[in-house]
């Protein structure tokens, strides 16, 4: 059995926040708002899954991501599905997934270069504890005053499609080719499968629980490694201390001790719940 806390990364984002969330300080007042902190694996290693928290003050650009099959014809080590864990979201906050009515691609690019993408995609509301499942080739972008959990493959091929006039490059080649532009269909959820247990997500390409507190025992088929992500709470993993705003790598024989209260999230790539 391994245990290991991850180190964080802050990463600047003009659209990010100078006021966080309970357990990570805030930045300077002059300093650049940080708009993501990312919990990185030790070493050269490239696991499957990337866990981050997003701090949003602004719109994020429109954006898109390639498949598994699209990324690996570009040379790259995988696509990316992503999904978004709402802990926060201010009065009006939304999340565009997919485009109110099924566009061709040159509809998409001419919408893209006008600016009136934005009135094509369809902007949901959103508030702390919604779930979203955002696989690649959906057209989407994170709106402002939200706070979320994003567990994705760990890919950071992104294509901007449109950025609301801020001087960043956009990737409208590449964004297009692999842009699936039609209404969003909402991943399946199987939901609690016992009373302190509910599945998230069960594949393609990950799986993500919703656990309370409490003790409890498993194990990781070799080979494979789980993400643990305490929302909200404190505990021990294998004699590893964790709270919330932290990330606790597993693999093997796990035992988990979480105070009565605590909220946790553990995700393992793969297609089956262990």
């Amino acid at each position: 059995m391994t245990a290991t806390l991850l180190a964080t990364h802050r990463v600047e984002k003009p659209w990010g926040r100078h006021k966080l969330w309970p357990g990570f300080p805030d930045p300077a007042r002059d300093g650049d708002p940080i708009g993501e902190i990312w919990f990185q694996t030790p070493g050269n290693a490239e696991p499957d899954l990337l866990i981050k928290y997003l701090f949003t003050s602004e719109k994020l650009s429109v954006q898109v991501h390639p498949d598994d099959e699209q990324a690996h014809a570009r040379g790259l080590p995988r696509g990316k599905d992503e999904c978004w864990v709402i802990l926060d979201a201010e009065p009006d906050s939304t999340i565009a997934l997919g485009t109110k009515a099924s566009v061709d691609r040159e509809t998409l690019r001419a919408a893209a270069l006008d600016g009136s993408i934005e009135d094509l995609l369809d902007w949901k509301p959103v508030k702390a504890g919604d779930f979203f499942y955002s696989a690649s080739g959906t057209v989407h972008a994170i709106g402002a005053g939200i706070t979320l959990i994003e567990v994705q493959q760990n890919s950071e091929t992104t294509y901007r499609l449109y950025d609301y006039g801020r001087p960043r490059e956009l990737h409208l080649d590449d964004g297009i080719a692999v842009a699936d532009p039609r209404p969003f269909v909402p991943h399946p959820m199987p939901g609690k499968v016992a009373d302190d247990r509910a599945i998230l997500v069960e594949g393609p390409k990950f799986v993500l629980e919703r656990w309370e507190g409490g003790r409890r025992k498993f194990s990781l088929p070799d080979g494979v490694t789980g993400w643990l992500v305490p929302v909200a709470g404190e505990g021990v993993v294998d004699g590893v201390a964790f709270r919330a705003g932290e990330c606790v790598t597993v693999s093997g024989e796990v035992e988990l001790h979480a105070e009565a209260g605590s909220d946790l999230l553990f995700a393992y790539p793969g297609t089956q719940r262990i």
